[in-house]
């Protein structure tokens, strides 16, 4: 359905009926013009595919190939549904709201219907490993969904992720930030898996609050963070990424500038060879 062909990449968007979230999603699908070539591919899953026009993504892929900054890659971006805040939620714990009540068939989805539909779609593709993106409340959608899966995945890709996702209120009083922002618990109550990179990204500019009064936003101090738990869990400055951007934003603008360092360090040629 509606093939778009440019001199580098294929842009073609599919549509998929899920049995899991009851709705048909919207995927676009971004891979290599020379397949004969190109047959080996590493797949990028990205969330919240819908802004990625808006990037652009596919001149945004085409330059980083183009200029050899990185080897080629299959990315699939999922639009998100209408009823975002709940699917794209933690998938074993809800928020303090009740948020995330269809994050574990928003799991499901990814890891029973999407990967397999992908591999049996694209045959003449093998994906060599695979990798999950996302913006915002879709970052921690796909960190979630990759650390509870990691023999399934290899990097995670998170731009200005929703880590003040709670169980509990920052009013109340019996509020504190190690026991309830939910993915840092899910991190330290969680083993240490080798094979897992992460790559992190905010702005200067992402936001203007400051739960703790520490005089850091927080969207830096939830990164950092949680950053620090991977830390302490075992990861190394080898396996984690940070990219704080000055003036950045909150903005599908912003978290362009940034996807090419997340191509690079994960795709990159001079890291490969």
């Amino acid at each position: 359905m509606n093939v778009k062909t440019s001199p580098i990449f294929y842009k073609k968007k599919i549509l998929l009926k899920s049995t899991y979230l009851k709705r048909e999603v919207i995927l676009d699908s971004y891979y290599p013009l020379q397949i004969s070539t190109y047959n080996r591919v590493p797949l990028l899953l990205i969330n919240d595919g819908q802004d990625l026009p808006k990037m652009p993504f596919e001149e945004l892929l085409e330059s980083s190939f183009v200029t050899g900054k990185i080897s080629p890659i299959f990315c699939v971006g999922i639009h998100c549904a209408a009823d975002r805040k709940n699917e794209y939620g933690t998938a074993d714990v809800l928020d303090y709201k009740g948020r995330g009540a269809k994050a574990s068939l928003y799991r499901s989805f990814i890891i029973k219907e999407l990967i397999p539909f992908l591999i049996k779609e694209f045959p003449q593709f093998i994906f060599t490993d695979i990798s999950f993106a996302g913006f915002s409340l879709g970052a921690l959608s796909a960190l979630d969904i990759v650390w509870s899966s990691p023999a399934t995945f290899k990097n995670v890709g998170v731009f200005s992720g929703s880590f003040w996702w709670r169980d509990k209120a920052c009013e109340d009083l019996s509020f504190d930030e190690d026991k309830n922002r939910i993915m840092h618990r899910l991190v330290r109550e969680g083993q240490l898996q080798k094979n897992l990179k992460f790559f992190f990204q905010v702005g200067s500019l992402d936001e203007s609050q400051d739960r703790n009064n520490n005089g850091v936003i927080d969207s830096i101090d939830d990164t950092l963070s949680l950053i620090g738990e991977l830390v302490g869990k075992g990861y190394t400055e080898n396996d984690i990424a940070y990219l704080e951007i000055e003036n950045g934003r909150h903005d599908v603008q912003t978290w362009a500038s940034a996807f090419p360092a997340f191509l690079e360090y994960c795709w990159g040629k001079e890291k490969q060879n």
